[in-house]
């Protein structure tokens, strides 16, 4: 049966830890835009990316070298009505030794063809993964969104701030 969810996966040359600790420093291939600690299990930590998108997100699950998963505590996209979507949705990474390679398996259960902001979230998340993160498995560097300039509305930001 055909997984509903969003999912991409990369295969590289590194080691499930080098895939495992790129996958932890989510400022060095998501977003620089990001406050709280992203490799502490059961904390929470703030994305956001100008006023298109604002996300507090907690680590459900750390498993060394195997598996990061993170849940969506809160979630505002500028462009969709449904301002739940999101929301309760899991981003689980999977990380497999296939031979000499390793297989990083990102999916985000909920994700649909049903979400408003489908079309937009899998053309980010295919991006993100398979061009940012693969990019700082293999060579060191991804390229994360940069802290924001102009358009940022901070009133907006510190609203969803964790304490």
């Amino acid at each position: 049966m055909e997984n509903k969810y969003f999912t991409t996966t990369i295969l590289v040359n590194q080691t499930p830890s080098e895939v495992y600790k790129a996958i932890n420093n989510v400022r060095g291939w998501w977003s620089e835009e990001i406050e709280g600690p992203t490799d502490e299990l059961n904390k929470e930590w703030f994305y956001h990316y100008k006023d298109i998108h604002l996300c507090k997100m907690k680590v459900v699950a750390l498993e060394a070298d195997k598996k990061v998963v993170w849940e969506v505590v809160e979630n505002s996209f500028n462009f969709v009505k449904d301002q739940e979507e999101w929301v309760g949705n899991h981003l689980i990474f999977e990380i497999k030794s296939e031979g000499d390679k390793t297989r990083l398996t990102f999916t985000q259960e909920g994700l649909t063809h049903f979400y408003e902001c489908y079309n937009v979230c899998r053309e980010a998340w295919t991006h993100y993964i398979q061009n940012s993160l693969y990019k700082l498995i293999t060579t060191g560097k991804g390229e994360p969104n940069p802290k924001a300039g102009d358009g940022y509305n901070k009133a907006l930001a510190d609203k969803w701030k964790l304490n």
